[in-house]
């Protein structure tokens, strides 16, 4: 590559010095683009918070000085390209942001880099109303996302690098494999936060049942069904009693999966007398701004939120990050708990609150990943990713310690289905035996921490939660685990021990 001086690059003033894993990774591309055919398409993994903008700000920059060929930039949110814009020009990079405003493009002499919003810069290429010439280089940011793919044909002269956390394609019959040759890793999240890089995680997960939920068309659960689901009076005390315990006093992002869910926090968190904010993408500019601002500088703010701050957001000081939804998709998951993991004077740790079964579905946040096997078997990792009901056969129902206490007279409160249902059948008993046993524990415990039986028929209905474990237990014992059965039996038990609590007294 031939050295270039132009003025468009102001190297000598802005010349950045970037962290030992950035510049390793950056000669690594460099090799490929030395190296490589000038149509070679390659994917860079970097972690969120591992500053990947800043690693392609410094490869245009020297990309441009070394060729004297263009360089567009594409993103899919207006935000990041501004965000990219202000790097880039950090850099000594004078470049033009493509917007919808921009119909033609006659002073594109003047510029050596463009940044574009994917569907503008699309439309205008397919109606011949803009030409970009001598483009050189094209990097996409969060290439993981499909809709980047329908600018390649445009480009088929170009060296094109994709940037991404995740490379795993948000479309599962689009693979990534088919639009990129090679993968480059970079360092992995674990590596950073020992590095001092990132901050680490303390995870806090809740059992919840996800049966209920329905997956779309996109693969992830639908919005419906999850709202269902977290505006229940049940899950919207859960996400409370979660914040009081781990978060409270701290400032706290909340993502959910629908608008309406959102409002049902912000509305449950004012009920609790806390100071919270609702955000999503019905709010203006103003407004949005307003929030975010708000949100910055108190302390020990809590904003609920829908999507909108998964990419594109930065707030250093976000202490708790909460999972009031599910996702089935991997790179979500891992773009909602990196708004937490950037490192301040001060803070080390951030907490993750877990309402999703989403850690048991895809590991810890901070667990070591396969990077190139996800992005060369796509298939086999989606295949094998943990159910719902794998996931939730492994619950572990603990007693909280309010109700404990109100069973405090009780020596043994615990009773393993399983073990007494292998016992029965090695016994050659009936399963419903199991029950039985079940039912006299719990009866023996109202009686033991009661005056009268009325005293004993109200405490009982303290044990719902582990009479509702219990029963699914069992059910999974006898492989019959429809929830119009469960429920049955949960119905059955209730009287049953009403029942044997009153025969009780009366002996």
């Amino acid at each position: 590559m031939v050295e270039n001086t132009k003025d468009k690059i102001e190297k000598s003033n802005t010349e950045k010095e970037l962290y030992g894993y950035q510049q390793e990774d950056l000669n690594k591309i460099f090799s490929y683009l030395d190296e490589a055919p000038d149509n070679f398409n390659l994917l860079y993994q970097l972690p969120t918070g591992g500053g990947k903008t800043v690693i392609f700000s410094e490869i245009v920059r020297r990309y441009i000085n070394q060729t004297d060929k263009k360089v567009v930039i594409l993103t899919h949110r207006i935000e990041l390209c501004k965000q990219t814009s202000k790097m880039l020009k950090g850099f000594g990079v004078k470049n033009k942001i493509i917007n919808s405003k921009v119909k033609e493009l006659p002073d594109q002499d003047d510029y050596q880099c463009f940044v574009a919003m994917v569907e503008t810069l699309n439309n205008r290429l397919n109606d011949d109303k803009l030409e970009v010439a001598d483009v050189g280089l094209v990097i996409i940011d969060e290439a993981h996302y499909n809709s980047f793919t329908k600018l390649f044909k445009y480009f088929e002269d170009s060296f094109i690098l994709g940037v991404t956390a995740t490379p795993l394609s948000s479309n599962i019959k689009l693979p990534m494999k088919d639009n990129y040759q090679e993968l480059i890793v970079g360092n992995s999240i674990p590596s950073l936060i020992q590095q001092g890089f990132l901050a680490r995680a303390k995870t806090y997960s809740y059992d919840v049942g996800l049966t209920s939920l329905q997956v779309g068309i996109n693969g992830d659960y639908t919005v419906k069904s999850s709202e269902d689901l977290y505006t229940n009076m049940s899950m919207q005390n859960k996400l409370v009693q979660a914040y009081e315990e781990h978060c409270k006093g701290k400032k706290t992002l909340i993502f959910n999966n629908g608008i309406n869910t959102s409002w049902y926090v912000y509305q449950t968190f004012k009920d609790a007398g806390y100071e919270i904010k609702h955000l999503d993408n019905t709010h203006s500019k103003k407004e949005r701004k307003e929030i975010l601002k708000w949100f910055k500088n108190k302390p020990d703010a809590i904003l609920t939120s829908v999507s909108i701050l998964t990419t594109g957001f930065d707030e250093p000081t976000v202490e708790n990050i909460i999972l009031n939804r599910a996702t089935k998709s991997l790179t979500l998951y891992y773009q909602m708990i990196g708004r937490g993991s950037r490192k301040l004077p001060g803070k080390d740790t951030f907490n993750v609150i877990d309402l999703g079964n989403n850690a048991a579905r895809f590991g810890l946040w901070d667990a070591p990943v396969d990077w190139q096997l996800i992005f060369k078997n796509p298939d086999y990792f989606l295949e094998n990713i943990t159910g719902d009901e794998e996931i939730e056969r492994e619950f572990k129902y603990k007693m909280p310690a309010e109700v404990r206490e109100m069973f405090k007279n009780s020596e043994d409160i615990e009773f393993d289905i399983k073990a007494a249902y292998e016992k029965a059948v090695n016994n050659g008993e009936k399963s419903k035996k199991v029950l039985e046993a079940s039912i006299e524990q719990h009866a023996k415990m109202c009686i033991e921490n009661s005056e009268d039986v009325f005293d004993a028929r109200i405490l009982a209905r303290e044990l719902a939660d582990d009479i509702r474990d219990r029963v699914k237990r069992y059910s999974y014992c006898i492989i019959n685990n429809t929830k119009n059965y469960r429920d049955w039996l949960y119905e059955d038990y209730n009287r049953k021990l009403r029942s044997r609590i009153n025969e009780l007294f009366i002996d």
